[in-house]
């Protein structure tokens, strides 16, 4: 089958043999865990229990507060700590529920049960979604009830089934589609039963041969779900690009994925999505990679949301010995986020934590020079912006031309442009900073 690619794009080195051929483990937190009430883009939860009440794993703790929005599930049974603000991954500050961990990990009545007979509707599964507190696992964390609400759900064509992990050092999906194959497809079924005239296609990139087969395998003989192959290059998972490469059709700005008659998921959400409606099974646990250059024991683990960064690290065999730890990431070294601290719980759309020895942004800032005009950012942007322009503008901060004449807001900040650029320029964080201070403007 031939390979299918997008325009632009790199191809920065992947570290996926540190991890990828360890085997996933299972791991039960020790301590206690903690659960922000924001772990999703939208509206905070609402949390519903107080300090000294019990819990059980499976149990809600913090409702959706609003259409966009998604409740938050205990992910192990005991007694609510505290109910505080706590540090963040993007460095602010959130109300967090802390719910000391009783070690029994007792369920909650109902979890775990068939919840249904016969056919489900539309409405039965994406109420069991939205039960559930699914949001997309691949990082954004929109919540997976609201995406799938379409006005005109017959005009949707693919649903697209993101598996391409193109994002250095991560291989939790690798593994997930090897291990979850079956719950994978259960889930796009039950997606595509949303969407009367979609086909499904499971997109993954060619460096995942072994996650390949196992979708090819439980996918024979499936009329309406296809396996396709892409070519391995970053950043082929942005909805953008794997649209654009599945089904020809080109994003313009300011469209969504169903104004052009398509939905993307992520595999971890469609797993989810399967436990939620067949299994009564809420967003509890996730496949979730610890790698990097500094990590003893590279792997994945199957985790409980809630639990301490600290824990996985030292799950992972710690920090290798005589190493000196220069940059910890949630996320790949493309467009993860550094913290400043291992005590962080791990969020649903948690992927990984990459622990580095060398930090490329403190190397790059002492060989910054002035941009030297050679279109390289250009011609690797996978969204067809012109970075160059870009930067211009938001060194001025003439925000209008930004937004309006560059569409500086449609940046995805892959780090694309920053990765090849000769003169070292941060130009991936010029264009967050730029971003947030026009959405703090408009908020105003």
């Amino acid at each position: 089958m031939k390979l299918k690619t997008f325009r632009g794009g790199i191809h920065p080195d992947g570290h996926k043999e540190l991890s990828k051929g360890q085997p996933v483990e299972t791991y039960q937190p020790k301590g206690d865990l903690v659960f922000p009430i924001n772990q999703h883009i939208g509206k905070p939860a609402k949390p519903i229990v107080s300090k000294g009440d019990t819990v059980l794993a499976g149990q809600i703790i913090a409702e959706a507060d609003g259409f966009v929005s998604a409740n938050i599930i205990s992910s192990c049974s005991g007694t609510v700590k505290a109910i505080e603000e706590r540090h963040t991954a993007a460095g602010s500050r959130a109300i967090c529920i802390v719910i000391e961990n009783d070690g029994q990990y007792t369920l909650a009545p109902g979890i775990g049960n068939t919840p249904h007979n016969g056919t489900l509707s539309s409405k039965d599964i994406l109420d069991a979604i939205k039960a559930a507190g699914i949001v997309g696992m691949g990082g954004a964390g929109f919540p997976t009830h609201v995406k799938l609400t379409s006005k005109n759900p017959e005009a949707i064509d693919y649903v697209i089934a993101n598996g391409s992990e193109c994002e250095p050092y991560i291989t939790c999906d690798d593994r997930l589609m090897q291990n979850e194959n079956r719950g994978i497809v259960e889930g796009l079924r039950l997606v595509l039963q949303l969407f009367p005239n979609a086909q499904g296609v499971i997109a993954i990139e060619n460096n995942k041969p072994d996650a390949i087969r196992a979708m090819e395998a439980v996918c024979a003989g499936e009329k309406n779900i296809t396996v396709q192959p892409v070519l391995a290059k970053y950043p082929e998972g942005g909805e953008r690009n794997l649209i654009s490469v599945i089904s020809g059709r080109d994003l313009r700005f300011g469209q969504l994925p169903a104004d052009v008659g398509c939905m993307v998921c992520n595999v971890g959400t469609l797993n989810a999505i399967y436990h939620a409606v067949h299994k009564s099974e809420p967003l509890m646990e996730r496949y979730f990679t610890v790698s990097g250059n500094a990590i003893a024991n590279p792997r994945t683990f199957s985790v409980r949301i809630g639990t301490s960064c600290s824990e996985l690290v030292e799950a992972a065999g710690g920090i290798k010995p005589g190493c000196d730890v220069k940059k910890v990431l949630f996320g790949g070294p493309m467009m993860g986020v550094a913290i400043p601290s291992l005590d962080l719980p791990i969020c649903k759309n948690n992927n990984a934590l990459t622990v580095l020895t060398e930090d490329d942004v403190e190397i790059a800032q002492g060989q910054e020079t002035a941009c030297i005009r050679c279109g390289r950012c250009t011609r690797v942007c996978p969204i067809h912006l012109i970075p160059q322009a870009m930067a211009d503008a938001a060194e001025r901060k003439d925000y209008a031309q930004y937004e309006k004449r560059l569409y500086g807001l449609d940046c995805i900040a892959c780090g694309s442009c920053t990765y090849v650029c000769p003169a070292k320029r941060p130009l991936m964080q010029l264009f967050k900073e730029t971003k947030a201070a026009i959405m703090a403007a408009k908020r105003k």
